[in-house]
């Protein structure tokens, strides 16, 4: 898999980690404290654990054996 290939699954997994995440903890925020906020720390601490270890298990799949 090349360097451009790795870095687009990263930045697709990433955004797509990151939006998830920021809505859940709208929801979770305004339905269990009344409070309408987002945790983008959590976010985004979220977004690239998920964004590098998705990108790693899709390059060694993609690895010929």
């Amino acid at each position: 898999m090349t360097l451009k290939k790795l870095a687009i699954e990263f930045g697709a997994v990433f955004a797509t980690t990151l939006i998830s995440a920021a809505i859940v903890t709208f929801l979770w925020n305004f339905i269990g404290y009344g409070e309408s906020s987002f945790d983008w720390e959590t976010s985004f601490r979220i977004a690239i654990i998920f964004g590098i270890v998705m990108t790693w298990l899709k390059a060694r799949e993609m690895k010929p054996r």
